[in-house]
């Protein structure tokens, strides 16, 4: 945090810089002699009753009481991108990997897009809300909820925070009216022709153009509500041009491949979705010569950059990723309806 002239730190936000990205330092709880300083970088989505509300990179959201500060700033609205990352807006990239992973059925609410793949993974059966849903918020959730209730599902609402263009005030206000944060996905960004370049054995990776029932048997979501029928394979084919690696298993070895990925190659975006490796096979380069096949195959297809989801608490694949020169772009979040409307699991 930076000093004034006169070596005294400062508040330099008010009321009227709610939208805007910010650096604040609080006092702890504790407060007086001896306390100790917390600092807050995001955007301030709502400066009310002598409340400010900060919504981070990750999604957190912070309350700190106006009477805590000691100093703040407005700072740039987004970090500086890192050297060598393929540029892309968050909203480029947020339709790149909505054609990645298309529901079966699907309504528009204003610019939000309403998603429905019989419970088949978040990320089909949630809300889409780029832009103004073409009504008042509350008005909108109520739409959403009915929506998901008539077809049995629970209604979720897929925003996103740290980036140009992101939903921070929007997190903020489904938090406020109850909807509970599930899930927390980093969408990262890397260079095509790195991941094309590791030092794999890529020999023993199949490429299909559609998925079969030996893909589906190593696919960890292929247990459970939702994940049996034509809906899945649908979700899985979806995309412009979509490749399916897999990695046989021994001779007579029970369970399935050794390992799977998919790719949808989109333009000069190649998306990588379903990495997974059979634990007893790790450590062994698996993912990664999955990782390299698929990458050569959409390098063929004239793409140059890669992006990919984990999810936050994934340290083993965020680490891996990292390796392979990845870096998180934004964050998006699963927001579900827990006030009691919606109940369907």
């Amino acid at each position: 945090m930076e000093f004034t002239a006169s070596g005294r730190w400062e508040v330099r936000i008010t009321p009227l810089d709610v939208g805007k990205r910010v650096s604040v330092r609080r006092l702890d709880e504790a407060g007086g002699v001896g306390g100790t300083f917390t600092d807050a970088v995001g955007v301030l989505t709502s400066w009310d009753e002598g409340v400010l509300v900060i919504t981070r990179r990750t999604g957190e959201i912070v309350r700190i009481p106006e009477s805590s500060l000691v100093a703040g700033k407005v700072v740039p609205s987004v970090p500086a991108r890192r050297r060598g990352l393929p540029a892309a807006s968050f909203d480029e990239l947020a339709r790149i990997s909505a054609r990645a992973w298309q529901p079966v059925e699907s309504e528009p609410l204003g610019e939000w897009l309403l998603r429905a793949a019989s419970g088949f993974t978040r990320r089909a059966n949630s809300v889409l809300p780029l832009g103004d849903p073409g009504m008042p918020l509350d008005a909108a959730l109520d739409r959403v909820r009915a929506w998901y209730g008539a077809r049995e599902l629970p209604a979720f609402i897929q925003p996103a925070t740290g980036g140009e263009g992101t939903q921070e005030a929007l997190c903020a206000e489904l938090e406020r009216r109850g909807w509970e944060r599930e899930v927390t996905t980093e969408l990262r960004v890397g260079g095509l022709a790195a991941v094309g370049d590791l030092d794999a054995d890529v020999s023993r990776v199949r490429l299909d153009r559609s998925v079969d029932g030996d893909w589906l048997r190593r696919y960890q979501r292929s247990s459970g509500p939702g994940v049996s029928g034509p809906h899945v394979r649908a979700v899985l084919s979806s995309g412009p041009s979509v490749w399916f690696a897999t990695v046989p298993g021994a001779s007579g070895e029970p369970g399935g491949p050794a390992a799977i990925g998919r790719c949808v190659v989109d333009g000069r975006w190649a998306g990588f979705m379903a990495v997974e490796v059979d634990p007893a096979r790790r450590r062994q380069g698996l993912a990664t010569a999955v990782m390299a096949a698929l990458a050569r195959r959409a390098l063929e297809e004239g793409a140059s950059a890669a992006w990919l989801q984990v999810e936050s608490d994934n340290d083993a694949a965020r680490a891996m990723y990292e390796g392979m020169g990845f870096a998180t772009h934004h964050h998006y979040h699963h927001f579900r309806d827990t006030t009691g409307i919606s109940e369907h699991s």
